[in-house]
């Protein structure tokens, strides 16, 4: 198990305290004072020193010392360091919270600006993000918290996340086992279709929620169909189909009577010839209109065809000035690069070799070994080496130089056939585009002339009314409408008679058609009531199996209650958990209270047992995570015997006589 050993902690300008070392060596030590004396503030400065929070998990509190009139005081450097022993290696950590005092341009004062914190590891300087990464590699916020307070895992988590650590303990139960566990439940695995347990509840939850109102809504609904249902207590079905029918025949005879009123066979000869008439005068309006208007088309055709051309001339001219920009711009810079080619040349060329022939006199006649002359052969042999040498790297040197300028010229040549070749395509571009602009400007001539041509023809379109052949007909269209007229006008009282009669029959046939319509209503109305109480019925059994189903959840549960305390009580010697609460409806609510001898912690518990319990919970939590921190005990003095721990434990005890603070070695058995 990983361990982590408190061995010095100094506090400068923290919280009220000016200048105070607390020593514990790694040992188990009792910190005495009265109230308001700064025994909290040690834990608040650890917690500060490794999480920029206090111990009660707070990160917007206030480490200033303040006046007693509760200003700030400033100019103050705000520093904790400790002195931690890591799995038997030593660590030092500082960190110093700074005001930052800045005089801005005019004013003769420094105003205070904001704060900077510095950190140190080790006694290194180093950077926030660095000094995180050491705490957080030593160990988690969140485990630490849990591993140095007592009352962290009880008063601080939510009692979802303290759930979830003792699962993360014990480890959960699986649904197979709750099912094994408990005689009646594997029906439940056909219900819940892959579901997990809670979703499966939701699930019922819903159903029986909208079960339950359309079960309310069905007698409502009955009610309203039944208030609905017509009276026909004085109504004879039978009576009122007979009266049907015979109306029905005596209006078939009445309209016998007015078609043949209406099929005057004069009249129908005469309404023969005027749609005659009318057609004539339609093809003449149609003949009239395809003279004037298929010139006019034939035209605008041509007209169209012309922009076509207009429009592709534009285009040719638009990609040849393209083409013309494109040369242009090329055969600039290839001239810029033959330039520079040329610049290039004379440099290389002005270059000359910068060795020195070598002489007799260059030679060391001398030995390097016994520093006596060389003999008179050696030292010519020597300097005729050198002379080769220097004629070989002078060769060497002229051959490299002629061919780099051998080289840059051919170069040189390239850019120039290049341009050359692109002035030839300039040049036939800019031809070509000349001749499209003569071609674009013609062609808008002959575009002009057309539209001119077309709008005088539209202008010269003549009106049909004008037209003597079309208002000769005209004229004997209306007259024939004339005598229509007057020929319907005889036998007009005659049909308008018949129609009074038929209106009549048709009213009386409507009122039957109601009665006889209640007849079929009440009819429905039965067998939609009867439809309501087969749905009533099938809703209720439907509920009572999801009540059957609802019911083996909470067995579920139950059995799963039984068998994860029981997992989760066997890792603690005095703690106790109950991780469910038993409804008015006997249903079940999860939860999380923790228990010492069946007291709950959160009603009635003392704060001795709170204290323990929480010691408790902390040996545990270590074995888990592997890893022991100091334990900051506050209160410890309502404790006679605290439970035995592995980890260092710094009790805070309250001492009215102790107005300074005042550290006492702890005689506190380990536990085994």
């Amino acid at each position: 198990m990983k361990q982590m050993l408190l061995k010095r902690l100094t506090l400068r300008n923290f919280k009220g305290i000016k200048d105070f070392t607390l020593e514990p060596e790694g040992e188990h030590i009792k910190v005495f004072g009265d109230n308001a004396t700064g025994k909290t503030t040690i834990f608040d400065a650890v917690t500060w020193l490794l999480f920029d929070k206090d111990s009660n998990n707070k990160k917007d509190f206030s480490i200033k010392t303040l006046t007693g009139q509760g200003q700030e005081i400033s100019g103050l450097d705000h520093e904790v360091e400790a002195h931690f022993e890591v799995d038997g290696s030593p660590l030092s950590l500082s960190k110093t919270y700074k005001e930052k005092w800045t005089k801005k341009r005019g004013d003769i004062n420094k105003q205070l600006t904001g704060h900077t914190t510095e950190y140190h590891i080790d006694g290194v300087p180093a950077k926030k993000k660095e000094y995180d990464e050491k705490v957080s590699s030593i160990i988690d916020e969140d485990i630490f918290k849990l591993l140095t307070s007592p009352s962290y895992f009880n008063e601080q988590l939510h009692w979802q996340k303290r759930r979830d650590i003792l699962l993360e303990i014990a480890g959960d139960v699986s649904d197979e086992e709750v099912m094994k566990s408990r005689k009646g439940l594997d029906k439940l695995a056909d219900a819940l279709n892959g579901r997990s347990i809670e979703d499966h509840r939701k699930v019922i939850a819903s159903k029986r929620k909208e079960i339950n109102k359309q079960i309310d809504e069905i007698p409502l609904r009955m009610d309203e169909v039944d208030r609905g249902k017509p009276d026909t207590s004085r109504l004879d079905e039978e009576q009122i189909k007979s009266s049907i029918e015979q109306l029905s025949q005596d209006l078939d005879a009445k309209q016998e009577e007015l078609n043949r009123i209406q099929s005057g066979g004069e009249v129908t000869e005469k309404q023969k010839k005027l749609a005659e008439v009318q057609g004539e005068l339609q093809e003449i309006k149609n003949h009239h209109q395809s003279d004037q208007y298929e010139k006019i088309n034939e035209k605008r055709s041509s007209l169209n065809g012309l922009e076509k051309e207009k429009s592709q001339l534009e285009q040719a001219i638009t990609q040849l000035n393209n083409r013309i920009s494109t040369d242009d711009g090329q055969i600039q810079q290839l001239n810029q690069d033959a330039s520079d080619l040329r610049q290039q040349w004379q440099d290389t060329n002005a270059k000359e070799y910068d060795g020195i022939k070598p002489t007799k006199d260059d030679q060391d006649c001398t030995c390097s070994a016994c520093g006596q002359n060389l003999p008179a052969d050696q030292v010519e042999a020597a300097h005729e080496k050198a002379v080769q040498a220097y004629e070989a790297n002078l060769a060497e040197f002229n051959r490299r130089k002629s061919q780099q300028l051998e080289d840059i010229k051919t170069a040189g040549v390239q850019k120039k056939e290049k341009v050359q070749e692109l002035e030839q395509d300039k040049a036939s571009a800019q031809q070509e585009a000349e001749q499209a602009q003569k071609q674009l400007e013609a062609k808008q001539n002959e575009i002009t002339a057309l539209s001119t041509e077309i709008e005088n023809l539209q202008a010269n379109v003549s009106d049909i009314s004008e037209n003597a052949q079309y208002q000769a007909k005209q004229q004997e269209a209306e007259n024939i409408e004339q005598e229509i007229k007057q020929l319907k006008d005889s036998v007009q009282e005659s049909m308008q008679r018949v129609r009074t009669e038929m209106d009549e029959l048709k009213s009386k046939k409507a009122a039957f058609e109601q009665d006889q319509a209640k007849f079929q209503q009440k009819r429905q109305a039965a067998d939609r009531i009867k439809e309501l109480e087969d749905e009533q019925k099938e809703l209720s059994a439907q509920y009572e199996k999801l009540e059957h189903e609802l019911y083996l959840t909470e067995e579920f549960i139950r059995a799963k209650v039984d068998l994860l305390e029981e997992k989760i009580n066997n890792k603690f010697k005095h703690a106790r958990f109950k991780l469910f609460d038993t409804q008015i409806n006997e249903g079940l609510k999860e939860t999380c209270e923790t228990l010492f001898q069946g007291v709950p912690y959160s009603g009635g518990l003392n704060n001795a047992a709170r204290i323990n319990v929480g010691l408790d919970i902390i040996n545990t939590l270590s074995e888990h995570y592997r890893f022991s921190a100091p334990i900051f005990v506050d209160n410890s003095e309502a404790v006679t015997r605290l439970i035995d721990t592995k980890a260092q434990v710094i009790s805070l005890v309250v001492s009215e006589p102790d107005k300074q603070l005042r550290i006492e070695q702890a005689h506190h058995k380990e536990a085994v």
